[in-house]
C-alpha cells in the first residue's frame, strides 16, 4: 500500500501541466531536483512570478554553488510581465521566464546547488543538481598518404575531414561524435504552386502539389506533413488509387513515381516519355489511364502482389485530333470518356468481351472541352467547354427502350436498377446551358456523381456550384484575384478544395455552412528571413510580398499573416520574453507584431527616410535595433515608448546583419565596408577597433556564452574572433564546400564557378559545438566550431526545374543565340501568352521567357531545443528534424483488420501488434479485452516501441478506463512506462495532449485521494492487519 501511494504521488507530478518548487513570489520549475547535466552544456533556469511581483519586493538572483565556491548565473534575473509566457496555475496567473545559464567546459564534476535568492526578503530556493565532466575529444589516425582523397572528391562529399595542422591525428568533433542524423521533417511557407489537389477517400485530408514534393494536409487533426520524397522536376499532375494507399506523380518530363502513402517510400519508376494533362485510376483500381497529347494510353494497376512489372500497358486509344484535356471513368469501370482541345469528346472501352464496340464521338462545342462526365446511372454525360457551355447529353434511345422492346440495350444490376449499355447507345444533345459570363473562360471543372453537383472554376477567381440536370446556379464566390487552376471534390461532397497557382493559394470551402475549412497562402516571392521562437513551436517568415506570416511547426500551418509593411521584409526576429515578433523593411519601419491580439501594436520609423536590411533584438525584448541600407547607420529603440534612444553611426557602407550577444550588453554588426563592429549599446564606454576582413561582411552570429563571435564574408570565408581581446581564433574557407551547381547561362563548369558562392546566413546550435551556413547555393553546410570540421552538408533541392541544381549541362540546349530551355512552349492561346507586367519591372512574370528561379538559401536558424532547424529556401521554409514525426505506422499495412484477427495476434501474444490493431478498428469491447489482456512485465516493451500516431488514443483510453477499473496499478504502470520512453514527444506536442493531461491528472489525483481517504479511515484495522501479520511471521518460525 506504501508503494502504491508513493507511486501514486509521483505520477501525480509527472502528469502535472506544471512541475514547481516554490517560495515567496516565485516558482521555479527548471532544473529539477537531482537532475543531471554535463559541463559545456546549457543549464536551463526556468521560473514563474507571481502577478504582484515588482522590483520593490521582489529582487531575484540566480547562482551555483559547489560548497567551495559560489558562482553568479544571474545578479538580476527578468521578473517583468511584458515580454513573459503567462500562465494559468491554480486559478492564479503568472509569468514564466528563462535564462539559459552556459555550464564552463572546465567545470569539475560533483554535486552543485541552484540557488535562487530573493534579495528583498532574504530567502532562498535550493535546488540540487549533479554536473558531470564534458566528452572528452576522441582522436584517430589520419590516412596515409597513398590513400587520402583528392581535393575533389572532398569538395562534393556530403562530410569532410580536413586534416589538423599537426598532420600525424585527425581530431574528431564533438559535434560529430554526438549527433544524429537531421532528417526532413516538413516544408512549410509554400502550400500550392500547381498541378491538380485530390482528396483521399475519408474525405479527410487534401493532397496538394508544392514544386516537385507532395504534401497532406489533414483537415480534421489540423496537421500536415510533406512527404520526404523528390521529384526531378516540378510535378505536373498526381493520381491517388481508390484505396488510398497508393499515389502516383507525374513531372513535367512525364517521369513518374509509384508512392506507398502508409510508407512513404517508392515503389516503383516509370516514364511515360511524354506530358500529360490527366490521368485517373479506375473505381475497382484495376486500371490506369493516362493523355500523352493526343492518345490515352490504358495500364494494367499495380496489385498486391509482388510483380516485376507494376504497369502493364493494355491499349492506346486513339482518334482525337489535338491534346487531351481529362479522363474520366464509368461507375463500372467498363468505359471512360476523354475531353480533348479539338472540341470533341470520345467514349473508350476496356472491356475485352466488347469486341464490336465503336468509339463514340460527342461533337458540337465551339470550343475545347475542359471536362466530361458520366452519370451515376450512366444515362446521361455531360460536358463543359471553356467559353462556359454545359451540355448535357442523353442516350437517344433510352426513351424509347420500353416502347420498342429493346431488351438488349438495358441491363439490371444488384440492386435491380436498370443501366444503359453504353456499347449499344447512341447519344445525342438534350439540353445546352450557359453560365453567361462575358470575357470570361472556364479554367476547371469537376463532377460529383452522387449529389449531381458540379463546380465550375473560371480565369478570373469566381467558382460556381451548380445542380444538374436543371442546371441550378446554388452559388457562386469569388476567391482569388487571379484563375482558379484546380478543383476538387470530397467523397461526401461537403468540401470543395480550390488551388490558385499565381498567388501559391490553397483553399477548401464548406458549401452547405459557406465557410472556409482551409485558408492557407504561401508567400508570393522568396522568402527572405526566418526566425523560430523561443520554445521551437513558431516560426516567423518575412518575404519580398511585404508579408510576415507564422507557422506552427507542429501542425505546419500559418495561423497568422500580418500585412502592414508596404515593401518587402527584409529581417524578423521573436522576442526572448513573450509572444511578439519584430520585423524589419524597406519600407522604412520596423513593426512589432502581438502573437495574443494579432496586432502591430508599435511602428519605428527613422526621421528621415531609410531602407532597413537587418534587425537584433536584445534578451530582455526592451530594445530593438536596426541596420540600414542607404545611410550605413544603426537604429536603437525603446519597445515599450516607441521612442528613438540612439543612432549609431562608423560603418562606410550598408549595414548586413546584426545580432545582440547573449547578456544583452554588446551589439554586433556587420556592413560591406569589410568590417564587423561591437557596440557598447548600454553603458558606450567601451571603445573597440573594427573587426577587418579582406571582404563584405554578410552575417555576424554570437556564440551562446557570449564570447565569441563568426562573420561571413563575400569570398566564402567564415572567421571566427575573441570577442575580449578581438583577435581571430579560428577560419573556415566554406567556399570549396559551399560550391556545386551550374545555371544555365553559365559559360564555366561548376567547379569553376565559385566566385559567387558565399554565406549570407549564420547560427550557432544552442551549446555553442557547432555553426550551421547557408547562401547562394544548393547547399548547406554545418561545421564544427572548435576543429573547423565539416561536419554534414545538406543539399536542399534535388529539382531540376530550378536554376543551379545540375553540376553540368547538356550541351544540346546550347545555341549561338542562347539556351533552348529559355524559350516558352506553353500556353499556345493568345490571352495566355499576353505579358502584362509593366515596363521595367525585375520582379513577378518575366514576358514571355521561360526563367527558372535560382536555387538558394537565404536564411538559416537552429531551433532553441536544439533538434532541428529551419531554412528559407526557393522551394518554401524547410525544415530537418532529429524527431521521428516522419516514421510511419506499420500496422496501416494491414489489409484486413477484424476482431477476429485482433484477438488472434493477442492470443499469439503479439501484444503491441494486437493493441495498435484494436485502436484501428475501434470497438470499445476489443480495446477493453486487449489492454487487459497485456501482462504487466509486458507493458515497458510495448511502451517503448508505441508508434507516436497511438498515444493519443492510448492515454485518452487510460484516462477514460481509469474512472471505472479497479486495476490502478495496471494503469499507473502504463502511464509511468509512456512518459518515461515518450517523454520529450509529448512535451513537444504539449498544445495536442492538453486535454489527455488534465484528465489523467484529474484520475491519479481522484484515486490518491481515495485510496488516502480509506487508509485514514481505516488506520487502525489497517494496524491490526498488520500486527497480526508480523504475529503470523513469528509464530511460524
Amino acid at each position: 500500500m506504501v508503494k502504491l501511494l508513493v507511486l501514486l504521488s509521483t505520477l501525480a507530478i509527472a502528469v502535472s501541466a506544471d512541475v514547481q518548487s516554490s517560495i515567496g513570489l516565485f516558482n521555479v520549475s527548471s532544473p529539477a531536483p537531482n537532475a543531471p547535466f554535463v559541463a559545456s552544456r546549457v543549464l536551463p533556469c526556468v521560473y514563474t512570478v507571481a502577478s504582484n511581483a515588482t522590483s520593490d519586493n521582489l529582487q531575484l538572483s540566480i547562482s551555483l554553488n559547489s560548497g567551495n565556491t559560489t558562482t553568479v548565473i544571474n545578479p538580476s534575473a527578468d521578473i517583468s510581465q511584458g515580454y513573459s509566457f503567462q500562465k494559468n496555475i491554480g486559478g492564479a496567473t503568472v509569468y514564466e521566464h528563462q535564462f539559459n545559464y552556459q555550464i564552463p567546459t572546465n567545470t569539475t564534476a560533483g554535486s552543485y546547488q541552484v540557488i535562487f535568492t530573493d534579495n528583498v526578503s532574504q530567502t532562498n530556493l535550493s535546488i540540487p543538481i549533479t554536473i558531470s565532466a564534458a566528452p572528452p575529444t576522441s582522436s584517430v589516425q589520419s590516412p596515409s598518404a597513398s590513400g587520402s582523397s583528392s581535393p575533389s572528391q572532398s569538395s562534393t562529399s556530403s562530410s569532410i575531414f580536413k586534416p589538423s595542422s599537426a598532420g600525424s591525428t585527425l581530431a574528431i568533433p564533438k559535434a560529430l561524435l554526438f549527433m544524429s542524423p537531421l532528417l526532413f521533417s516538413n516544408l512549410l511557407g509554400t502550400v500550392y504552386t500547381g498541378a491538380n489537389v485530390l482528396f483521399t477517400p475519408d474525405g479527410n485530408t487534401i493532397i496538394s502539389v508544392v514544386g516537385n514534393r507532395v504534401s497532406f494536409f489533414d483537415l480534421v487533426n489540423n496537421t500536415s506533413y510533406t512527404l520526404p520524397i523528390e521529384m526531378r522536376k516540378n510535378i505536373d499532375h498526381i493520381v491517388l488509387s481508390p484505396k488510398g494507399n497508393l499515389l502516383v506523380t507525374i513531372d513535367l518530363d512525364g517521369r513518374a513515381l509509384l508512392i506507398s502513402v502508409n510508407r512513404r517510400v517508392i515503389l516503383h519508376h516509370m516514364n511515360f516519355k511524354g506530358r500529360t494533362k490527366s490521368a485517373k485510376f479506375s473505381p475497382d483500381g484495376k486500371y490506369f489511364a493516362i493523355s500523352l497529347e493526343k492518345n490515352v494510353e490504358i495500364w494494367k494497376a499495380p496489385g498486391h502482389t509482388r510483380e516485376y512489372a507494376p504497369f502493364v500497358l493494355i491499349k492506346t486509344a486513339v482518334g482525337h485530333h489535338d491534346t487531351v484535356n481529362s479522363i474520366n471513368w464509368s461507375p463500372d469501370s467498363r468505359f471512360l470518356i476523354t475531353a480533348s482541345k479539338d472540341m470533341t469528346a470520345r467514349i473508350y472501352t476496356v472491356d475485352k468481351d466488347l469486341e464490336d464496340f465503336v468509339p463514340s464521338t460527342l461533337s458540337g462545342h465551339r470550343d475545347y472541352i475542359i471536362n466530361a462526365w458520366f452519370s451515376a446511372d450512366m444515362s446521361n454525360i455531360y460536358t463543359v467547354s471553356r467559353d462556359g457551355a454545359l451540355f448535357q447529353w442523353k442516350n437517344a434511345t433510352y426513351a424509347e427502350l420500353h416502347e420498342d422492346s429493346d431488351t438488349e440495350m438495358v441491363e439490371v444490376d444488384e440492386d435491380g436498377n436498370e443501366i444503359v449499355r453504353i456499347d449499344k447507345a447512341k447519344w445525342r444533345i438534350l439540353k445546352k446551358n450557359y453560365f453567361n459570363m462575358a470575357g470570361v473562360k472556364v479554367n476547371v471543372a469537376e463532377f460529383f456523381a452522387a449529389s449531381n453537383l458540379i463546380v465550375v472554376g473560371f480565369n478570373s477567381g469566381l467558382f460556381g456550384l451548380y445542380e444538374v440536370p436543371h442546371f441550378t446556379a446554388i452559388h457562386t464566390l469569388s476567391i482569388s484575384q487571379h484563375k482558379i487552376d484546380t478543383c476538387a471534390i470530397n467523397s461526401t461532397g461537403e468540401w470543395l478544395a480550390f488551388g490558385s497557382k499565381a498567388l501559391g493559394q490553397l483553399l477548401v470551402w464548406e458549401w452547405q455552412s459557406e465557410t472556409y475549412v482551409l485558408k492557407q497562402q504561401g508567400h508570393y516571392y522568396d522568402i527572405n528571413a526566418v526566425s523560430y521562437s523561443s520554445d521551437g513551436q513558431y516560426l516567423a517568415t518575412g518575404g519580398d510580398d511585404g508579408k510576415v506570416k507564422v507557422w506552427n511547426t507542429n501542425s505546419g500551418f500559418c495561423f497568422v499573416t500580418f500585412s502592414e509593411h508596404k515593401s518587402g521584409v527584409k529581417a524578423v526576429e521573436f522576442a526572448k520574453q513573450g509572444q511578439v515578433v519584430f520585423s524589419a523593411s524597406l519600407d522604412g519601419t520596423v513593426r512589432a507584431f502581438d502573437l495574443v491580439r494579432y496586432r502591430n501594436f508599435r511602428t519605428f520609423t527613422s526621421p528621415n527616410p531609410v531602407q532597413f536590411t537587418s534587425l537584433a533584438v536584445d534578451p530582455s525584448g526592451e530594445i530593438v535595433c536596426a541596420g540600414t541600407l542607404d545611410t550605413f547607420e544603426i537604429f536603437v529603440w525603446s519597445v515599450q515608448t516607441g521612442k528613438l534612444l540612439d543612432i549609431m553611426a562608423g560603418h562606410t557602407g550598408p549595414i548586413s546583419s546584426l545580432a545582440f550577444s547573449p547578456t544583452g550588453m554588446l551589439l554586433l554588426s556587420g556592413s560591406w565596408d569589410h568590417s564587423a563592429r561591437t557596440w557598447d549599446v548600454f553603458g558606450r564606454g567601451k571603445t573597440i577597433e573594427p573587426l577587418v576582413h579582406q571582404t563584405e561582411v554578410l552575417a555576424v552570429a554570437f556564440k551562446p556564452d557570449g564570447k565569441e563571435i563568426a562573420a561571413a564574408t563575400l569570398d566564402g570565408q567564415i572567421t571566427f574572433w575573441g570577442v575580449e581581446e578581438g583577435n581571430i581564433i579560428n577560419t573556415i574557407d566554406g567556399r570549396k564546400d559551399i560550391m556545386g551547381g551550374r545555371k544555365k547561362d553559365d559559360r564555366t563548369s561548376a567547379e569553376n564557378a565559385a566566385s559567387g558562392k558565399c554565406f549570407n546566413s549564420l547560427c550557432y546550435t544552442a551549446d555553442g559545438s557547432s555553426i550551421i551556413g547557408s547562401g547562394t547555393s544548393k547547399y548547406i553546410c554545418i561545421y564544427d566550431v572548435e576543429s573547423t570540421f565539416l561536419v554534414k552538408k545538406f543539399q536542399i533541392s534535388q529539382n531540376l526545374s530550378l536554376d543551379g541544381t545540375q553540376e553540368y549541362l547538356n550541351s544540346k540546349y546550347m545555341t549561338e543565340f542562347g539556351s533552348i530551355e529559355e524559350m516558352e512552349e506553353e500556353g499556345s492561346d493568345a490571352e495566355e501568352r499576353v505579358d502584362n507586367s509593366l515596363p521595367g519591372t525585375r520582379t513577378g512574370d518575366l514576358s514571355v521567357r521561360k526563367v527558372r528561379p535560382e536555387v538558394k538559401s537565404t536564411a538559416v536558424r537552429f531551433s532553441p531545443t536544439g533538434r532541428a532547424w529551419a531554412a528559407a529556401t526557393t522551394d518554401g521554409l524547410l525544415i530537418y528534424s532529429l524527431d521521428e514525426d516522419i516514421l510511419f505506422d506499420p500496422f496501416d499495412l494491414e489489409i484486413d483488420i477484424t476482431p477476429e484477427t485482433v484477438l488472434e495476434a493477442l492470443s499469439e501474444k503479439e501484444y503491441l501488434k494486437s493493441i495498435c490493431m484494436a485502436f484501428r478498428l475501434n470497438e470499445k469491447p476489443v480495446t477493453h479485452k486487449v489492454f487487459e489482456g497485456i501482462p504487466p512485465d509486458s507493458v515497458s516493451l510495448v511502451c517503448q516501441n508505441m508508434p507516436e500516431k497511438y498515444l493519443f488514443k492510448l492515454l485518452t483510453f487510460i484516462g477514460v478506463h481509469m474512472e471505472t477499473s479497479p486495476h490502478i496499478e495496471f494503469h499507473l504502470l502504463w502511464v509511468t512506462n509512456i512518459m518515461t520512453y515518450h517523454g520529450r514527444y509529448l512535451r513537444d506536442h504539449r498544445g495536442e495532449f492538453q486535454p489527455v493531461f488534465r484528465a489523467l491528472h484529474k484520475g491519479v489525483n481522484r484515486v490518491r485521494d481515495d485510496i488516502a481517504t480509506l487508509c485514514d479511515s481505516n488506520n487502525y484495522t489497517l494496524r491490526y492487519l498488520l500486527t497480526q501479520q508480523s504475529l503470523a511471521a513469528k509464530s511460524s518460525t
